[in-house]
């Protein structure tokens, strides 16, 4: 890491916190009805967010629709890389003469197709606590002002439909465009429960959709290989576990699956081998030592042992050892005997090894139970 890196990395205690699409929808929600009702836009709002604490969001832009208000805010996401960070947020709000609060999606705001997520099949995506975020401070403002008309609300993200192909929405089976989310109001930078729920859902959908055999990956590339691997399982069935290994298994086994198949590369699953069940490369060094001896008790010998404890890379090591099944299938052995410890349940795993090519470096498959003779674990 060179000098400027250094400099221009931030320190996480430091890093500034942002706000989630639900916590800029209800902002302007408020916003658009006191226009509505008043007949002036605020140039701000302030809301009570879910965590315990007040925030104001600007009005960037606001548009008469007839007898509706539309106010846009740009959202927030403080120094958290997210898909949605600078999006255009909307809310269109009219009186209606139909009594109570009817929410719904506008453009760029995803439709839910699939069962298994927190918003019914046919609903926008707009999830629960965004949900009674919006319609409470519509009712704070029906009590305020004593309305006794219905409110109508339409949530919209005009950039909502290109933003969504950045995200795990279409697999989800939301179409159209982004999900409303948010259970805290704010965005925790580099925060991992926004990906750790995204597995979860994607395990409901899977569980809700029949599938019965789930196939999880480390990433786009070896979900690619599995689908090659796999070409008679739906959609559904594959999980881009990232590096949740450990937490994406125990899922697995509460929503009793009855087969999981691990496929991924050397690097992460070296580790998944030695019972390491979170796999970033942060968390856990690659041990070459390990690999060494996973390789001498397969029938592996000098010079190439040395080869492997001197090797930059988990992947390095797969190149000098291509075409010795032996090794392969033990280091897969091993990632199922540790995967089903980890669970701790009845169901059958298997794991796939692929190069970075895609050629496939070895397998081991179906296996049900701890067999303490190929279990190697120094």
């Amino acid at each position: 890491m060179n000098e400027q890196t250094k400099r221009n990395k931030k320190d996480p205690s430091q890093m500034r916190y942002g706000y989630t699409t639900g916590s800029c929808a209800t902002a302007m929600t408020k916003a658009a009805l006191q226009a509505v009702v008043t007949g002036q836009v605020p140039n701000e709002v302030t809301i009570f967010l879910p965590v315990g604490q007040f925030a104001t969001f600007k009005v960037e832009t606001s548009e008469i629709q007839g007898d509706a208000i539309m106010c846009e805010t740009i959202k927030d996401a403080g120094d958290d890389p997210d898909a949605t960070h600078k999006a255009r947020i909307q809310s269109t709000v009219r009186l209606t003469d139909v009594p109570g609060i009817h929410l719904d999606g506008g453009i760029g705001v995803g439709r839910v197709t699939k069962a298994g997520l927190p918003v019914p099949v046919g609903l926008a995506a707009i999830n629960p606590v965004p949900r009674k975020m919006i319609t409470g401070v519509v009712q704070e403002a029906i009590d305020t002002y004593a309305l006794e008309r219905g409110v109508e609300v339409i949530i919209s993200v005009p950039d909502g439909e290109e933003i969504a192909k950045k995200t795990l929405n279409g697999r989800l089976g939301i179409l159209g465009g982004i999900s409303i989310l948010g259970t805290r109001g704010t965005v925790v930078p580099f925060s991992n429960s926004a990906y750790m729920a995204s597995i979860v859902q994607a395990l409901n959908v899977a569980k809700e959709a029949g599938c019965d055999h789930v196939v999880i990956t480390t990433g786009g590339r070896s979900e690619k290989y599995a689908m090659k691997q796999y070409p008679d399982l739906p959609e559904e069935s594959f999980i881009e576990m990232g590096d949740f290994v450990g937490f994406t298994l125990k899922h697995i086994a509460r929503k009793k699956f009855s087969k999981v198949s691990l496929v991924g590369m050397m690097g992460k699953f070296s580790k998944v081998a030695q019972g390491v069940m979170m796999v970033h490369s942060k968390s856990a060094p690659i041990s070459f030592e390990f690999l060494a001896n996973i390789a001498q008790n397969s029938g592996v010998e000098e010079p190439l042992l040395n080869e492997i404890l001197t090797a930059n890379t988990a992947s390095q090591v797969g190149e000098i050892l291509q075409g010795n099944e032996a090794f392969f299938e033990a280091l897969c052995k091993n990632c199922c005997y540790y995967a089903l410890a980890h669970m701790n349940t009845q169901i059958s795993v298997s794991t796939s090894l692929y190069a970075m090519n895609g050629d496939c470096l070895g397998k081991a498959e179906n296996i049900e139970k701890l067999h303490e003779d190929d279990w190697y674990r120094g």
